[in-house]
């Protein structure tokens, strides 16, 4: 086999002409068996085979920069850079990020998951370059997708007038996760029609140089077209055509289902979409949204369903998007202008409800601030995956939301603990007109607390923050919000009857439903009748909720224990290990509480 003899990029200039096809075929083979074990992002990296031999056959990394945007299509270029028995060898699947990562080698400059980045970074490689005098190539890797986002036409606005030497390569496969969104599509679509000389030409109007290149899964075609472009002195544009999925026909036939997926069966090509919690239950929260918005928007033509390039987290396949018309609207991969988007919508009186996945709501946090919280404008935002229980990788840690959502003025964050209090808050949220409303979306798994020992008595009413006493004790008082109300309750029945034999302690357990605002009048009556007050977050402490309330009780003299993450970049991290090193599991939470009390 020829990929393990692969350790360097420089085996890879080795290789004669003649043996690219097959390594090409046995980087594929080793993208199937490794990713049908442990899932990944599967049609981006098929797609961009060719072109990563091709690079790194024609440039000098790392003396060479290449810089890839998003860094989903970077399975091979590892496996090109010494790190091919991550894919080969069974017993160390997943044991890499799914992402470019300077951790792991040379040859990754940037940990790199969010999208529309790597021109701007090439931009910064170059001028430090021609700064100091090097002599290097710069070479910024970009799909059609990203260029949908605003940091992308930001980087080719600053490229242009750079004007020094740096490669982009647009690796057009015609797709986004869907489809792709907004009017740079249609003059890229009139590109690909024309072989490149259409007359109207949107990286030709910037003032950049332009390339085109039909066949980009063809690596000898791809090869000469590098070639061609090594040492140039002044920024140039490569749009080469590729096809996502290349090589495996279930992934080239369903490219939006193959995006990213769960293990899968090479053969059959059946696979499930990746499970980020530990519920196996088949109802998810994308589902629950994706129907009862579609209710809502048979009922009321002002309500919008809007997407930033994913869907699918708010349950919006293409039937169900087929089905809303224009009352979907899918802005691409751009997060800010989909917050002010909606910020629009709502002061012209439509209902908007917009889905984005917690990790990516930080890249609008101006919209946020200044468009939507300062305007006091009625959109819902529904935040998907902030979890511990969500992604891991460092790049898509999602649990800093509620920390960053804290301190912005107007906004009400309603964190559910149940599907009925999710659908309730829904509703509530669509129908209100006084606020920006944020709907923590649940992130271990879909419960109904109809089944809860304790149970939950879901209010129809959210217009002001009152946190509900679930169970009446004393002494202690256990706040646990949203996700980790099922910790809460499992603490209040181990406090009540403990495993050790210590003193059963009959504790108060707390829903507080509002994550931003602090039920003062339910804190100041516990703080009456409690000694310690225990908070729960599935977040980071540091800015977070639990924080808010600790420092309201502080002149009370109750003692307040705070329970989340603190913050910083664990990566691919084991939940169980990450709670136990945050102390939160319930053999420490309740020797703290009994420390506490004495």
């Amino acid at each position: 086999m020829l990929l393990e003899r692969i350790s360097s990029p420089q085996d890879v200039k080795d290789l004669d002409a003649a043996d690219l096809p097959l390594l090409c075929s046995e980087i594929r083979r080793a993208i199937l068996s490794s990713s049908a074990s442990v899932g990944g992002h599967i049609g981006s990296n098929l797609g961009v085979v060719e072109l990563t031999v091709a690079l790194h056959r024609v440039f000098d990394s790392p003396t060479d920069k290449l810089v890839f945007d998003v860094s989903h299509q970077t399975y091979a270029h590892k496996m090109l850079t010494g790190r091919a028995d991550n894919y080969l060898d069974a017993g160390r699947f997943g044991g890499l990020s799914g992402f470019t990562s300077p951790a792991e080698s040379e040859h990754d400059l940037f940990s790199v998951g969010h999208t529309s980045t790597s021109v701007s970074l090439a931009c910064g490689m170059a001028k430090a370059r021609d700064l100091m005098g090097a002599d290097y190539n710069v070479v910024a890797v970009i799909g059609d997708g990203s260029i949908s986002g605003g940091l992308a036409f930001e980087g080719f606005d600053n490229l242009a007038e750079l004007g020094t030497g740096v490669i982009v390569i647009l690796n057009d496969n015609g797709w986004s996760i869907a489809e792709n969104h907004g009017g740079i599509y249609r003059n890229l679509a009139e590109l690909r029609e024309s072989e490149g000389t259409a007359p109207n030409n949107f990286f030709r109007s910037l003032g950049l140089d332009y390339r085109f290149l039909a066949n980009g899964n063809d690596e000898a075609a791809v090869e000469r077209a590098l070639l061609a472009l090594r040492d140039i002195d002044h920024p140039v544009v490569l749009h080469l055509c590729t096809v996502k999925g290349s090589g495996y026909e279930p992934a080239e036939v369903d490219a939006e289902g193959w995006h990213h997926v769960g293990p899968f069966d090479i053969e059959s090509g059946t696979y499930e979409m990746l499970r980020r919690s530990r519920c196996e239950k088949s109802e998810t929260y994308a589902d629950i949204t994706g129907r009862h918005l579609l209710m809502r928007m048979a009922a009321d033509e002002r309500v919008v369903g809007i997407s930033a390039a994913t869907p699918y987290i708010m349950g919006f396949t293409k039937p169900r998007r087929d089905a809303a018309g224009s009352q979907f609207v899918d802005v691409g991969i751009a997060e800010e202008h989909a917050v002010t988007y909606a910020a629009g919508l709502a002061r012209a009186g439509a209902k908007p409800v917009l889905g984005l996945y917690g990790v990516f709501m930080q890249r609008a946090y101006d919209q946020f601030w200044h468009d939507l919280c300062l305007n006091d404008l009625p959109a819902v935002i529904l935040d998907f995956g902030s979890s511990v229980y969500g992604t891991s990788d460092a790049t898509h840690l999602s649990f800093f939301d509620l920390a960053l959502q804290g301190a912005l003025p107007n906004l009400r964050c309603l964190v559910p603990t149940c599907r009925e209090e999710y659908l309730a808050m829904l509703d509530w949220a669509i129908d209100q007109d006084s606020r920006p409303v944020v709907i923590r979306v649940p992130g271990n798994g879909v419960v109904s607390r109809s089944d809860s020992a304790f149970g939950v008595e879901v209010p129809d009413d959210f217009s002001l923050p009152r946190y509900d006493v679930v169970h009446e004790g004393s002494d202690v008082a256990v706040l646990a919000l949203g996700s980790f109300f099922g910790l809460g309750e499992s603490l209040c029945g181990a406090l009540a009857a403990p495993a050790d034999g210590g003193p059963a302690i009959d504790a108060t357990l707390v829903n507080p439903r509002f994550a931003t605002e602090l039920d003062e009048s339910a804190l100041d009556d516990l703080a009456r009748s409690h000694r310690v007050v225990v908070t729960l977050e599935d977040g980071v402490l540091e800015g977070g909720w639990g924080e808010k309330v600790a420092r309201y009780l502080g002149p009370t003299g109750v003692r307040t224990l705070c329970y989340g993450v603190r913050k910083g970049f664990p990566d691919r991290f084991d939940v169980d290990e990450l709670l136990a090193e945050n102390g939160i599991t319930l053999e420490a939470i309740i020797s703290a509480i009994r420390v506490a009390l004495s």
